[in-house]
């Protein structure tokens, strides 16, 4: 059930996140991490703390490429160069092969989530796209390969939306104008807060949050879903 109960009328367009939405990206990420410690420093005693460890890095990181500050490579250097810091590992000598090692391990762990497919047929008639804060190369191949391409609609990336990553308006604006809809013709739904929920009620989008967890109450004035297939009743 959502939080409100409250059905959406009028709505033409939805537009997904993908990673944590569609796309099980904290799961694949942990599992990808972890292996590449445990192969770099084999038995290291702080092992149960790495997952954790490298989602509260990725954040801040992220933010330097989107802010421009730094080429998305070199935000990974950076990410990985810090995560070896504080684990008091030997930094790679080539943090570039060293990404890539672990780039290989987590695209090993992709996968939809299981009401993800689903979800997408029960909106057909309605404009679908993806809105997504990661790289464009990287987001595209994650919907391939989770069986979603030419079926979700567009990727949008800020990469292609001008620069404007979530939670700018322009973001939002943008990739409604891309489904070829106002903002509030278009619902967003996701499980960041801010980027997903809160942010797009700036620019008169609607927006639902996705809370799998089901552990906290929602933003107020803003519906709570705690699985994909509660969107299509809740639209229709």
């Amino acid at each position: 059930m959502t939080a409100t109960g409250t059905a959406l009328p009028g709505i033409k367009g939805v537009l997904f996140d993908l990673d944590g939405t569609l796309f099980d990206h904290r799961g694949a990420a942990d599992a990808a991490i972890v292996a590449w410690v445990s192969a770099h420093s084999p038995g290291h005693p702080r092992l149960a703390e790495v997952a954790l460890l490298w989602a509260g890095l990725e954040g801040p990181y992220l933010a330097m490429w989107q802010a421009g500050e730094c080429s998305v490579e070199e935000q990974r250097r950076r990410r990985l160069r810090a995560l070896c810091q504080e684990l008091a590992v030997p930094e790679p000598g080539d943090l570039d092969a060293a990404y890539a090692d672990f780039a290989e391990r987590y695209r090993q762990q992709w996968t939809a989530f299981h009401d993800a497919a689903r979800a997408v047929a029960e909106l057909a008639g309605l404009a679908l796209g993806v809105l997504t804060n990661g790289a464009q190369r990287m987001q595209e191949a994650k919907v391939r390969a989770i069986g979603l391409a030419g079926r979700v609609g567009p990727v949008l990336t800020g990469e292609v939306l001008g620069g404007h990553f979530k939670p700018s308006p322009a973001a939002y604006t943008g990739a409604a104008a891309a489904l070829g809809l106002a903002p509030e013709e278009v619902l967003l739904v996701g499980d960041d807060v801010g980027n997903d929920v809160t942010g797009p009620a700036a620019t008169g989008m609607r927006s639902v949050w996705l809370d799998r967890l089901g552990v906290e109450p929602p933003p107020a004035g803003f519906p709570r879903i705690t699985s994909l297939a509660e969107l299509a009743p809740l639209i229709r």
